[in-house]
Parts: C-alpha cells; structure tokens; sequence
C-alpha cells in the first residue's frame, strides 16, 4: 500500500521523489486540514483519497473543532465562512464511516452555501463505497424535508450506483419533478418531459407520489403553456395514453389531490391533466361521491367541472333524486352565480323529463328565495311554479321560504302560494340602522412610576419590531422622567437589561456613536449610558436625497427621529422633568387643557421647553379655540404660540383637487409616477405658522405639496398618524397617490390605514372622504374592507357626508379609476352589516353621474341592485335619482334594466303616502 500511495503524494504534495514514503501518513491530514482551513476544494478529492481508516477518523476530530470555531464567527467573515464552509462538508462526508452520520453531516445548514451541492465531488469520494451503504446514505438523506429537494442531484446518483429501491418521500419527489421539468444543470436539460418521463426507470414509483405529497407540487405549476414539452399536464396524459403509466392512477391520483385542497393556483394543473384524461362514463360513475364533494366546497373552476361532470351522469340517468338533491343543495349555497344559475338550468331539464322527481327536488329550491341575487330569486320562483305539484305539505314549506324573496317578486308568491306567503315590507319607521360603536380613544396608561418598570418597557420597545406608539410613547416618557430624577440608579438598570446591542459592546466601555446610527428609542437609553457623543456625523447631515423630495414620509420620520435625538442631548445636558409632547390617549392627541397644565408646571419649574418636543406637543393638540384665552394667560412665549395654533394659525392647510391626466404611454411608473388611468390629485397649501414657528426639521410639514410626488414604498403607519392626529386631512392628501394605485394598478396595503384616519381627529373633509372613496374601488380585498371600516366608523361618529362621498364616487368611476365590479363588492359589503341607510345615501348621490351617462360602464346593474336591497330594506323615502326612469322603460330584460325597474318601485312604494291617508 505504502507504494501504491508513493506517486499520488510525491504529486499532491510536490514533494521531492525521495521523500520518505514513511512520513506521510503522518503529514497527509494536516495538509488536508490546511486545504479544509483556506477552503481549496479543489485539491481535497486527491488528498483525501489517500487517507486511511485512521487518518480520516484524525481529520474528523479536527474538522468538527473548525466547524465549532465557524460556528462563531460574526456575519462580516460571510465570504470565509462560504469558502471553508464548502470545503469542510466535502472532507466530512468523506471522513465519515457511518451512513447516518455522513447523512448528518452532507444536510447540516451551518455548511451549506449559496451554491448547489458539490454532487459530482461527493460522488468521486464515495464512489468506492458499499452499495448498501450508499443505498442507505441516499434514502437517509432523501428523508430530511429541509434539504433532500436541493440534493436530488447526489441522492439519484446515489440510488444509481446502489441499484437500490428509489426513496418515495416528499421532497425527494419534488426534487425529481424540478429537475425533469427545468432546464437547468443536472436536469436533463433540452430533453422533453415526456421523453425524459419515459427514460426513467423509476417513472411508475414516482408518478402516483405525485399526487400524494402534503402540498401540491411546485412544479406543476412553473409552466402554463400546453404545447412546452416541459408542460406536466401534457406529458403525463400523453404516457397514461401509451401504458407507460397507469391511467387508473392518473384518474384517482388527481381526484384525491383535488379533494385535498390548496390554493386554486397549486390545483389548476391537476384539474388540467384530469381534462386531459378525460374520464369516461364508468370512472365518472364510480366517483360520484367526490364530484359531490368537489362541488359543494372546491374552488370554483374544480367545482364547476365537478357540477358538470354530476350535470353528464344526471342527464344519462346514472345520478338518483337523492343524490340531485344533495348536488342542489351544496350548489345553491356557494357565492358563485355562475353555478347557481348552472345548477337551476340543469333542474329545470331533468324536471322536465321526470316530474315524478319534484316532490324531493323542489324544497331544496326554497333556499335560492334567499339568494341575494334577486335574478336568481326570479329564475327559482319560476322553477318551483312551473313544477309545483299538488301537494299542501310542500306548498306550505315553500310559503315559509317566500319570506325571504325580495319585495319585487312577493306578489307572485302570493299568487302561487297563497296568502301565507304574502309578507309585508319593512316599515320605514321600525327600521334601525346597524352601525358600529363610536370609537372611544383608549386612555394612555400612566408614566413607569419606578426605575424597574421603565426598564422592562424600555427592552421591551427595543427589542421589538412591532411596539404600539402607546408603548413608545410611555417608553420615552419614562426614561426622561427618571433620568431628571437619577440617571445613574436608571442606567444600573439598563446595562443588563440591553446586553447584547451593537453599541454597548465591552470591548470598549468609552466608546461613544454619533446619533443618527442609532434606532429609534435606543439613542435616549444609549444617552442614558453616556454612548451617544455629542454631535451627528456631518456627513449628508440636513440632506435629503434627491429621490425623496417631496415624499411626505421622510419629513414625518425626520420630526420622530429629531425628537429622539433631542430628548437625547437633553438627557445628557439638562434632564426635562417629562415631555410636553406625551399623548394622552393611544391615537397620539392631547387635550388643550392639559398641555396648557404641562406648561405651567415647566414654568412653575423655571424650565425651559425643548423646542422640537414642544413643537409635536402643538402638532398633536386637539384645536379648541375656546381653551386660546387660557393659554395666552400663561404669560410665556410657548403659551402665545399655543393661543396661536389653538385659533387660525393651526387649521389644516387648504386642499385644492385636481385631475391629473394618464401617465404617457411607453413611460415606465419609476420615470413617471402616474397612472395609466386619468386620476384625481389634491394639493395642499402653505402653513406659514409651521414654517415660520417651528424648528426646521418640522418645516417640510407646512410646505405646499402637488399632490403628484410618489414615494414608492411609503405606506401611511400608527408613527406616522400619531405625529399629526389632529390632521387627518393633511394625511390624507398626502396619502392619496398611494391609494390611487391600490386602485388603478396591481399595488396593496396603501388603504389599511383608512380605519385608523376615520378614528383620527380634525375636521373629516374633502382629502378624507377622496381617499375612502378611493379605497372603496382598490384592487385588493383587504383593502376595499379598509376602506368600508373606515367608511362605517365616519358613520358611526356621525361625520359621513354621504353626498361628499357618493359624487366623489361618481367622479372616479366616470375616469376609471375605481371600477364598478369592485366598488359593488365594497358597498355590498358594507350593506350586509346592516349599515343599509348609509350605503343608500352614498349611491343615491352615485348613480345620478352613471345613469345619465351616454354608456353606462359595466357594472352599473349590479349598483344598482346593492342599491334597490338597501331600500327595500331601509324603507328609504327619497326621490328618485336622475335618469332612473330612463333606464327602467328601456327595452330587454339586461341586469341593468331590471334592476333599474326594481329600484324604482321600491322607491314608489316606501314614498307612496299610506292607503285611507
């Protein structure tokens, strides 16, 4: 052995030839820990090659100690830690005897990379092997869930060279679906699916696991176009076709998936490959079960081909009345029109052809008088009158079902079933409008009354990603108070309780940071501890980026952090005894009398007023001009200014709208902050107190702003609102760009703050009521259902302007900003919370704008039914919007005619004066 080793060692070291050949064993492992240490991978397989027993059982004892040391390294030495990292998993998986422990070993996080594994350099080392050891080691390492799809490359050719059984777990199957169906390195690159699908030797155990995995594949669903040869769908059908595959499988395979559930992205491809198979009669027919299941709670592709799969063995007689009416039943629930509609035309088909079947089907149809589509109302009256058969019991089920339809379709009810069908419309006087409660203010909770307290508040702040502005309020707060009361007792107990921050690192106990690198509150406690140094880095001191002129969230953290900064310097050079600026309640606002109590304290005190914490104490004061004559009788200069700002100098700064034209095609939204669509804007004016009163880093709030400037990633937060709650129209014109976008383009998030400005203080105005409005037609759900929360709290303080609101509407869906479909969503939702008054006055000032439009926009039919359920169940007495009529005598019977029709006799029944008056 000693001279089959000669050569290779004589090579890989550079050696001279008449080294003693004794020595090396000796020296080999250090030299292969020296290439482990500076991470030359390269040379490793032909060291390690020559290793024996014991040398490799040295090596591992050594390399295990390196990893340790790796293990604390700081995240600066990330470029060591790849290199040595990729170096270390390669020796260690060859050093390693046992199956389980290489397996530990190749998976281990802490020495993986960026890169993929090294799969052909693993596979060189442990080539010689026992096959039954690499069997061992590839299922091993096909059953860790976190790394097996990434290392599907060496488990396969692990399984190759063993001739072992292929492992059939999760991730080891969605790693072999990844490789077949991507062209990338290790994947067959530029073979066909299907071609590579039927090269595989192990394409029958793999397949059925398809379909059983605990989430759907991924890789179904990378590729959408059915004629790509790495489409999943197409490849699969094409085998089941020729055999390679059991059709059986497929066919059950997809169901089972299907019934499992999951997002309706993850599902379409199986719905797709079950079409391709196209099941015939008999395997329909053997899963009438799970069609049923799949319609009644399956996304509503899979349960619409469910519906029609049951509408097929329906109509060839393979589908009993029992079954049709649980199938009836399941759809008649679900929200989609479309397949109720479906389900009522198929009914009307098979009670055509066998009327005996009416008795059983018929009671299941009561459910659609519920329907809050009054169309579908219509469609199963006419069902139920056309196949009604003699019999009391089910006439008088029905008769209690009627309740339910809409006004409209009543009379025919009574006719049908008699008198007991007949239900008298709501009386406008016994209706009572469902709001939800006023919103109180929470209190904000007293100041940390001890040093322990403020302590844990402050850790607890710093140390978290989603403090409420009540606990940073009180945070601060309370470290201001107690460092006047004694700085050192509160800096004993903030070292423990913040070990662990950058800037408190023992290494050097006198260090001191400038205090822009500090975050948020930490600058005060760093203070505290004497880490803060007296002046800020001059570098890009007072600047603001060119790209950030103009955004309205760089002046509201600019005024937070300057804050921060300043309660800081005052920490180290003359403690306030607290904050003016500390809100009383969780919104952020204080009430006059009490800032008007703070001051004359701090006068009592012969203290002076920080200036940038009494100028957010201005900012945040609810304006009464009845507490100016207390304030200006302070007889101090901050009492004059407050007397100021409680009068005219505080009120918001005017709004003036405009509409902004669609941003020019072929620009890109980072050149051009527009929208494709045209849009309102507003602008807001000038506030000389602020720029004349308060310290420059406040000045950018009382700048004019074109109401056009975007910032691309500001989203209005609780920081913001709490720097000006007293504001909340200023908020909204600024925040408005940003709805918009939620509403003309695929952005999100901008409106979840709706609820909260609604809650706010200051006047509820023109900017307020045009970002709801805005809201109203966004683009995504949670969004629209902000701006319906925001809607109904205005509501519920009693500062909705309905009219405001509704011709604001108007206006947008008459540029296209806000589209019909998606504000009918908002309006229907905000309806069904019993809010029915509101949502009537707001469309009642809406539809004018629409109906006498030349075209009415899509959509308006559906408005227009919100709109006639509101009445109906209000009872409102209003007149009829304009071009109602003319829309309701056109001829059809388009949703949009009917429905005009059924809003104006509701409007001509609640207004028509009581019979014998």
């Amino acid at each position: 052995m000693t001279a089959a080793l000669d050569t290779p060692l004589d090579t890989v070291l550079g050696t001279a030839v008449d080294t003693a050949v004794d020595t090396a064993p000796a020296a080999l492992p250090e030299t292969v820990l020296e290439a482990v240490r500076t991470g030359r991978t390269a040379e490793l397989p032909g060291l390690l090659k020559h290793l024996d027993r014991a040398g490799r059982r040295t090596l591992l004892d050594e390399l295990k100690q390196l990893r340790r040391e790796m293990r604390g390294w700081d995240w600066d030495r990330w470029h060591e830690r790849e290199a040595r990292g990729r170096a270390l998993l390669i020796a260690g998986a060859a050093c390693h005897t046992g199956a389980a422990a290489a397996a530990a070993w190749i998976g281990a996080r802490d020495l993986r990379t960026w890169q993929d594994l090294p799969a052909d350099t693993l596979l060189d080392l442990l080539s010689d092997r026992d096959p039954k050891w690499l069997g061992d080691l590839a299922h091993r390492l096909a059953g860790r869930a976190a790394t097996a799809r990434q290392d599907y490359p060496l488990i396969s050719e692990l399984v190759r060279h063993a001739a072992c059984p292929v492992p059939l777990t999760d991730a080891y199957v969605e790693g072999w679906a990844a490789a077949l169906a991507w062209d990338r390195p290790g994947s067959r690159a530029g073979v066909p699916l299907e071609l590579a699908l039927r090269r595989d030797p192990h394409v029958r155990d793999l397949v059925p696991r398809l379909f059983e995995t605990a989430e759907p594949v991924d890789a179904f669903a990378w590729l959408f176009d059915p004629e790509n040869p790495h489409h999943w769908p197409s490849a699969l059908a094409a085998l089941a076709e020729d055999g390679c595959v059991d059709r059986a499988t497929l066919v059950d395979g997809c169901i089972d998936r299907l019934l499992r559930g999951g997002k309706p992205a993850q599902l379409k491809y199986y719905l797709v490959l079950l079409q391709r198979l196209d099941p015939t009669q008999d395997e329909e027919r053997q899963h009438t079960a799970d069609w049923l299941a799949l319609a009644s709670d399956a996304p509503s592709a899979t349960a619409g081909y469910a519906q029609q799969t049951l509408a097929r063995l329906a109509e060839a007689g393979l589908l009993d009345t029992g079954l049709l009416t649980e199938m009836t039943e399941a759809v008649l629930f679900r929200p989609e029109k479309k397949l109720v509609r479906a389900q009522l035309v198929l009914l009307g088909k098979l009670l055509r052809r066998n009327p005996a079947a009416a008795p059983a089907v018929l009671p299941v149809l009561g459910s659609a008088f519920g329907h809050e589509d009054t169309d579908i109302q219509e469609r199963a009256l006419k069902l139920v009158a056309a196949h009604l058969p003699a019999d009391e019991a089910l006439r008088a089920d029905l008769a209690d079902c009627a309740a339910l339809l809409s006004p409209a379709h009543r009379a025919r009810a009574t006719e049908l079933f008699g008198a007991d069908a007949a239900a008298a419309d709501t009386p406008a006087g016994d209706y009572r409008e469902l709001l939800p409660p006023r919103p109180v203010p929470t209190p904000l909770a007293p100041a940390p009354g001890s040093v322990a307290e403020t302590v844990e508040l402050v850790a607890a702040v710093v140390n978290s990603a989603t403090a409420t502005v009540a606990e940073f309020e009180r945070a601060l707060d309370g470290l201001v108070r107690h460092a006047h009361r004694d700085r050192p007792a509160l800096a004993e107990g903030l070292r423990p309780a913040l070990a662990g921050r950058w800037w408190l690192d023992d290494t050097d106990a006198a260090a001191q940071f400038p205090p822009d690198r500090f975050d948020g509150l930490e600058v005060v406690a760093a203070a505290v501890l004497d880490k803060v140094a007296p002046k800020a880095r001059r570098h890009g001191h007072g600047t603001v980026p060119r790209f950030h002129q103009g955004c309205r969230h760089t002046a509201l953290e600019d005024v937070r952090n300057h804050r921060l900064r300043e309660a800081a310097r005052y920490v180290r050079t003359a403690p306030l005894p607290f904050l003016l600026a500390t809100p009383l309640v969780e919104t952020g606002s204080i009430e006059p009398e009490e800032l008007i109590r703070r001051l004359a304290e701090y006068r009592r005190l012969a203290v002076s007023p920080a200036p940038a914490d009494f100028a957010q104490a201005l900012l945040r004061v609810r304006r009464d001009p009845a507490a100016a004559p207390a304030a200006a009788a302070l007889n101090t200069r901050q009492g004059d200014r407050l007397a100021a700002w409680l009068g005219s100098a505080g009120a918001p700064p005017a709004v003036t709208r405009r509409t902004a034209d669609a941003r020019p095609a072929g620009t890109s939204w980072w050149e051009n902050a527009g929208l494709d669509v045209p849009h309102l804007v507003l602008e807001t004016g000038e506030r000389p107190f602020v720029q004349a009163e308060l310290p420059p880093e406040f000045h950018p709030l009382g700048r004019p702003h074109t109401g056009t400037t975007r910032c691309h990633w500001w989203r209005l937060a609780a920081a913001d609102l709490a720097v000006l709650p007293e504001d909340r129209e200023t908020l909204a014109a600024w925040l408005l760009p940003q709805i918009a976008r939620c509403a003309a383009s695929e952005e999100r998030g901008a409106a979840e703050i709706l609820p909260r400005l609604a809650e706010a203080g200051g006047p509820a105005g023109e900017a307020l009521h045009l970002a709801v409005a805005t809201g109203l037609g966004a683009r995504h759900c949670e969004d629209r259902l902000a701006a319906v929360d925001a809607l109904l709290t205005l509501a519920a303080r009693e500062e909705l302007d309905a009219v405001r609101l509704g011709s604001d509407l108007a206006e947008l869906l008459r540029l296209g900003t806000v589209k019909p479909n998606r504000f009918a969503d908002a309006v229907r939702t905000a309806a069904g919370t019993g809010a029915y008054a509101t949502v009537w006055a707001v469309l009642a000032a809406a539809l004018p704008a629409l109906l006498t439009a030349p075209a009415q926009p899509n959509g308006t039919g559906e408005l227009l039914a919100i709109a006639a359920d509101c009445v109906e169940q209000c009872g409102a007495a209003t007149p009829e919007p304009d071009g109602l009529a003319v829309t309701a005598a056109r001829p059809g019977r388009s949703r949009l005619v009917t429905q005009a029709g059924r809003l104006r006799d509701a409007l001509h029944r609640h207004s028509a004066p009581p019979a014998g008056s």
